[in-house]
């Protein structure tokens, strides 16, 4: 089956998600030159995959990388609400590690703001900075600091570059807005 038909429009192309991910990087750099501390990159499983693995391409520091996987949404387009952790990272203590979490998209906040506290409150990080190659901010529901930015996009339901709609549209190379009768079949 080809995805083409079932995207509406390209929200951002390869090439800006390209640049964003090199500009990302360099600021990154920049912040952890000095530290004294080991820089922990930590995706969020799955969809910050594809941007993390980018990413870290790009990001000449020494590194250690890792990864969660945290859930409130379920098969369909809203949040479920609960929060559960589904993989843990390896260490069970982060005082010794700068962690910059990398996110594909900040949407409500819920689950972001959880995992933040998480890391830093219960297993000890030296410091948490978040990375999000998305920001949602039309609907926020808690305040979440992000670090490093990618684009502000508008309320749409959006797939591609580790984005998915139940699982599936994570190896279009762009991002792209899904046609609503798309993920309208399933309600």
């Amino acid at each position: 089956m080809n995805y083409e038909n079932d995207i509406a429009k390209v929200l951002v192309s390869e090439e800006e998600i390209r640049g964003a991910v090199k500009r990302i990087a360099k600021q990154m750099e920049q912040d952890y030159k000095n530290s004294d501390k080991k820089v922990l990159i930590m995706g969020t499983l799955k969809g910050a995959v594809v941007f993390m693995s980018d990413l870290m391409k790009e990001f000449n520091l020494r590194a250690e990388i890792d990864f969660i996987k945290v859930s409130s949404y379920g098969s369909g387009t809203e949040s479920g609400g609960v929060i559960s952790l589904k993989a843990n990272p390896d260490y069970e203590d982060l005082s010794n590690f700068n962690v910059i979490v990398i996110e594909d998209i900040l949407d409500t906040g819920n689950t972001l703001s959880w995992l933040l506290d998480h890391l830093k409150n219960k297993m000890n990080a030296h410091s948490v900075k978040l990375c999000a190659l998305f920001n949602k901010p039309d609907r926020r529901v808690k305040d979440v600091h992000i670090d490093y930015q990618g684009f502000i996009i508008p309320d749409e339901f959006i797939v591609g570059y580790g984005l998915d709609y139940n699982e599936e549209y994570r190896n279009l190379p762009y991002v792209g807005v899904l046609k609503p009768e798309v993920y309208n079949i399933n309600k």
